[in-house]
């Protein structure tokens, strides 16, 4: 059953517009009209004639779509309103090209699946470039261009790229639409599919351009799919102009400018210019079972679980003895110092893009439970009821893998892409809270830091102060996931599970850490955990998922100060029988998960060294001091 559009244009906090007579002057001119009384909102400019278009008051937003438009050459204009009858039209249009195939309305209503080009399925981070004058602002951790080289390059390929395509305005704010700390945006982008992502993603549409007309400044993001030729195809980042531009793929990351492009890399430029954190890090309350709640902000690198520790379900015997969990965010924070001194969070996306592989009733229930109904899956398989499907979902055998060939489950291959995503509103998770929508954001009592790693890391460690804190993230190393291109299993340092998103340089980065650290009367403690810790017969020691939660516990004691810890020369660790085990299947073998190996973790900072090493001369001192004490400290 596709989605009704209705008989009214789309409307929005009561405005309403209209087309008017293409026979005016100029391009095409609407009209808003509200109470009853219309009355032309701004000048046309553009020379191209466009339909369907709202116009802005503002000067610099209406300017620069007419330059956009005029380099691109659409065939229309398209200004979002974020309407559901907007959205309804269209989903219709993607059934209607293809570009959205419909999902079985019976088991999952207004749910539908787009299958990408087989060459664009992830990240393509040695094609992201951050372009600012200095190379050396930009750092070792980004690929660096001259953004006079970007902008000439960029402008080739954009040129008449929208030739015969829909040029859509998407306005949209990152973050509480009322929050002081929320940040505007605008991405250009000629494919519907990045428009229906963000309208999940955002708060996207009239409630947004409102806001950026009242505070006169916005990230600019200009996407076109282009050609889906990898040989074309490249993200750059101007952070000294607020800028993003995006072209030749139409995946997630590569596409929804407002999310990593956006609320990361240039936003952590920002946040540094005035005085935040912006971080790759889930946000989620802990509720105990005296009713009080404390937040935690926790940075991994993606595919590593942060979407399932957001959505965490209490095992038993905690979900009986009265433990919640209230899912603010799963994917980025942005972190304010408040009056109090106390670092306040809020979730600057309004929607979870998460992977679907792993995602099961036993790893993740609640992201199951939000999956039935108004999502988008991409690159995933299907079954022969036409639901979606991937591995470790449930038993059955897919129909059509995730390229829409009949799937064969004797060649081995797998049926739904590694990488393969949901995009669904954070409403409908049912461990969502009210909270997500505060403009002051929360308190957060702890930071996490975590990896994959096999081997050395402890289940969970917790930093002297805020500089180890700030060290142990700046050292984070983690074996690679399916989330970018590349080799899968490799460890590699992913600094604060930044490494791909941050917009300058980590020296720089650290210690802008460090200096927040310093403004902060209470700060978050800091820790790192490891849920990934292998035996010799390469099999899980931690059980992981749900029980995660009784690690969560100690960390959030250790807040309030009412758990012990052990001083070693790496960090504060729990002792074995510290760390509830009761009413598991079976004992892991904590004392492994909690060993500190010393002669492994002196290779470990030798490594450490040649990282920070590569940062020089913006790497602080302090966290140079920092590994000196701990080598000196191990012997």
């Amino acid at each position: 059953m596709r989605p009704t559009t209705g008989t009214a244009g789309p409307t929005t906090s009561g405005l309403r517009w209209k087309r008017c007579p293409e026979s005016w002057p100029g391009s095409a001119r609407h009209e808003f009209e509200q109470g009853g009384r219309a009355g032309p909102r701004q000048r046309q400019r553009n020379p191209h004639p466009l339909e369907d278009r709202m116009t802005t008051s503002l000067t610099a937003l209406a300017e620069w779509v007419d330059s956009v438009a005029a380099l691109t050459r659409p065939e229309r204009i398209h200004w979002c309103t974020g309407s559901a009858e907007e959205n309804a039209g269209m989903i219709n249009g993607m059934l209607d090209t293809g570009d959205l195939i419909e999902l079985n309305q019976a088991t999952h209503p207004e749910c539908y699946l787009h299958r990408s080009d087989p060459h664009d399925v992830a990240r393509v981070e040695h094609l992201t470039f951050v372009c600012t004058t200095r190379e050396e602002d930009a750092g070792p951790n980004n690929h660096w261009m001259s953004p006079d080289d970007a902008h000439r390059k960029m402008d080739a390929l954009f040129r008449g790229c929208m030739e015969g395509r829909t040029l859509y305005v998407i306005p949209y704010c990152m973050g509480p639409i009322d929050s002081p700390f929320a940040r505007l945006g605008v991405e250009i982008t000629d494919s519907a599919y990045v428009v229906a992502n963000m309208r999940k993603m955002t708060r996207m549409g009239a409630d947004a351009l409102a806001r950026i007309e009242q505070e006169g400044s916005f990230v600019r993001g200009l996407h076109s799919t282009g050609e889906l030729d990898p040989d074309r195809r490249f993200i750059m980042h101007f952070p000294e102009e607020l800028q993003i531009q995006s072209y030749g793929s139409g995946y997630g990351g590569n596409a929804l400018l407002g999310k990593k492009c956006h609320a990361l890399r240039i936003a952590s430029h920002q946040a540094r210019n005035e005085g935040w954190l912006a971080e790759h890090m889930l946000i989620v309350g802990i509720e105990n079972p005296q009713g009080e709640t404390r937040y935690v902000a926790a940075a991994f690198p993606s595919a590593c679980g942060k979407t399932n520790l957001a959505m965490l379900i209490p095992p038993e015997p905690y979900r009986s003895a009265g433990w919640k969990v209230h899912t603010v965010g799963d994917d980025i924070c942005w972190l304010h110092p408040g009056e109090d001194g106390r670092l306040y969070a809020i979730n600057p996306e309004a929607g979870y893009f998460g992977v679907a592989p792993g995602t099961s009733t036993r790893t993740n229930p609640n992201a199951l439970a939000m999956l039935d109904h108004d999502a988008i899956f991409t690159n995933v398989a299907v079954t022969d009821t036409n639901e979606p499907w991937w591995e470790d979902l449930d038993d059955r055998i897919p129909a059509l893998d995730w390229k829409g060939n009949k799937f064969d489950p004797t060649t081995g291959a797998r049926a739904a892409h590694p990488n393969s995503r949901f995009t669904v509103s954070m409403t409908q998770c049912p461990s969502y809270t009210d909270e997500a929508e505060n403009p002051k954001g929360v308190p957060i009592d702890a930071i996490i830091f975590g990896g994959r790693r096999a081997t050395l890391a402890p289940l969970v460690m917790e930093a002297r102060d805020w500089t180890h804190g700030t060290f142990l993230g700046a050292a984070m190393a983690s074996e690679t996931t399916a989330a970018a291109t590349g080799k899968v299993g490799v460890v590699r340092r992913d600094p604060m599970a930044m490494k791909p998103f941050c917009g300058y340089n980590f020296g720089d980065y650290w210690a802008h850490w460090l200096n927040v650290g310093e403004k902060l009367e209470h700060p978050p403690k800091i820790f790192q955990v490891n849920w990934f810790r292998r035996d010799q017969d390469g099999k899980f020691i931690w059980p992981g998922f749900g029980e995660n939660l009784r690690v969560l516990e100690w960390i959030l004691k250790r807040c309030a100060g009412d758990a012990e810890a052990v001083d070693t020369p790496v960090g504060r660790l729990p002792q074995p029988d510290a760390i509830s085990t009761d009413g598991l299947n079976a004992t892991p073998d904590m004392d492994t998960l909690l060993e500190v190996d010393l002669p492994g973790w002196k290779h470990e900072l030798e490594d450490v060294e040649k990282h920070l090493a590569k940062y020089s001369p913006r790497t602080p001192k302090a966290l140079v001091d920092e590994l000196h004490r701990m080598r000196h400290e191990i012997g």
